[in-house]
């Protein structure tokens, strides 16, 4: 994955949460789905501004542009956690991990299911 995607907007980040929740998605149906009133021309430049961004691609159905993630929300989620490690704990994934389980925002049980995917993980490595 591109490590150099720019940040989001707001209303960036909220149209792109309708994109992977819906896997494809129009203007009009982006428009309709948002929270907040928004012409067709607002959520168009949006979704042009997401694919100079390299977070969306279209087709054209007819006259009509389909837009769909070009990576998946995890990638793009763990690429922003990624940003947060490097700029707060040098790159250190070990500090945020046991900084997390110290101030109990990881339950016991979450901690024992995170080592067994991460286990899972190293072998298909």
């Amino acid at each position: 994955m591109d490590e150099s995607l720019p940040d989001l907007g707001e209303l960036e980040l909220e149209v792109m949460q309708l994109v992977w929740n819906k896997g494809e998605v129009t203007a009009e149906q982006v428009r309709e789905e948002l929270t907040r009133n928004a012409k067709e021309s607002t959520v168009r430049t949006v979704l042009k501004r997401l694919e100079d961004k390299g977070y969306v691609t279209h087709s054209v159905d007819g006259r009509t542009f389909v837009f769909r993630a070009v990576h998946a929300r995890p990638q793009v989620a763990a690429r922003a956690v990624k940003r947060i490690i490097d700029w707060f704990c040098n790159g250190s994934v070990d500090d945020v991990l046991v900084g997390m389980a110290d101030a109990r925002m990881l339950e016991p049980r979450t901690l024992e299911l995170l080592a067994k995917r991460i286990e899972a993980a190293k072998r298909r490595n």
